[in-house]
């Protein structure tokens, strides 16, 4: 008895390490065995048609074991016992140990930043982890984020798994100006890149990378000093450059009181009275910069606060009331809460000064 056991435990770790159509073919094979087995014994119950014996084989296997069907001679049942019971659960035991470990290892490898996003568009990728600061960042995507919008995707290296598995898909890298890893990550298909490296200079290769893997996407890259902004700015035409405006915001706080409370609250994620953008639809004709005014705080309680040209690197905040606003420029509003352009009725805009 030892002996008969150590063989079918031979078998079964020989199975388990076989490939899935190896596995297949064993299924198969004795299947086939069995069948042939219950033909010799005269056990026409089981073989009158294949799909009888593949029921009774399956229920067999997976020790449901229904009792309608069973071998009814003294040789069938010798048959079931030395072959077709053990073989048919060993092999289904493997299979459920090969679906399972097939499962752990496809998710352990998308923690550990295994995965392929290749196929993944209109998502946000996220570019750098520095903990508690991308965290923010992130969280402050998540709730901006249209409903059904695909899950972001964070390429960052220096960690070891997903730090937001709930809510976003990691790839991990050696470095960040990985040029196949972005390819991985979907960049030619993502609409936003955040790029926010330990420093400058990688923040700056990671740029580069990523103008050159996603070069239609809107990207928005973070630099602690000014010299590495201008550099990007003036060489990468279509990247958003960010620098800390802590030394500026705190001349104006301490010149106008009140200051640093109206940044705050422009650009916070999370709270009324937040700075959104929305780009003219093609739609929207040539309008002028009063009637949208008027018609977006009328029709949308929204606050025009100023626009960029379509194309353009500035923003006037002060634009005259006669400057013509055309489709693809971008309208920059206080409310509390996004308005999607497609929303908004542009051809009823210009009905608002005469209103007035």
């Amino acid at each position: 008895m030892p002996r008969i056991v150590s063989i079918w435990q031979r078998i079964y770790v020989a199975i388990a390490t076989l490939s899935w159509g190896v596995l297949a073919a064993s299924f198969l094979a004795h299947a086939l065995l069995s069948y042939a087995l219950f033909i010799a014994a005269g056990e026409t119950q089981l073989t009158d048609s294949p799909i009888t014996f593949a029921y009774f084989y399956m229920t067999t296997a997976t020790t449901v074991g229904y009792g309608d069907l069973s071998p009814g001679g003294d040789t069938g049942r010798l048959a079931n016992v030395l072959v077709v019971l053990p073989g048919s659960i060993a092999l289904f035991t493997v299979f459920l140990g090969k679906v399972v470990t097939s499962m752990s290892t496809f998710w352990r490898r998308r923690l550990q930043g295994f995965g392929d996003y290749s196929e993944r568009s209109g998502h946000t990728l996220v570019v750098g982890w520095q903990g508690v600061r991308s965290r923010q960042v992130v969280e402050g995507l998540l709730e901006d984020r249209h409903a059904r919008a695909p899950r972001i995707v964070l390429l960052a290296r220096g960690i070891e798994a997903n730090p937001m598995p709930d809510h976003l898909d990691f790839v991990a890298v050696e470095q960040l100006s990985d040029f196949s890893s972005y390819a991985r990550a979907g960049a030619a298909g993502a609409q936003t890149l955040v790029i926010r490296g330990a420093d400058d200079d990688e923040t700056l290769a990671a740029t580069l990378a990523a103008k050159s893997a996603a070069p239609q996407a809107h990207i928005v890259a973070h630099f602690q000093e000014e010299g590495a902004a201008q550099l990007v700015r003036h060489q990468l035409s279509g990247v958003e450059v960010v620098t800390s405006i802590a030394a500026g915001l705190l001349v104006r706080a301490a010149r106008d009181p009140g200051a640093s409370q109206l940044a705050e609250r422009m650009f916070a994620s999370h709270s009324v009275d937040t700075a959104f953008s929305m780009q003219v639809p093609a739609e929207a004709g040539k309008l002028v910069y009063l009637e949208v005014l008027l018609g977006l705080k009328r029709r949308y309680r929204l606050t025009l606060i100023g626009m960029c040209r379509d194309g353009g690197r500035s923003v006037d905040l002060n634009c005259p009331s006669d400057c013509e606003v055309g489709p693809r420029d971008t309208l920059f509003y206080i409310a509390d809460h996004r308005v999607r352009a497609e929303t908004v009725d542009w051809t009823a805009m210009r009905s608002e000064v005469i209103a007035a």
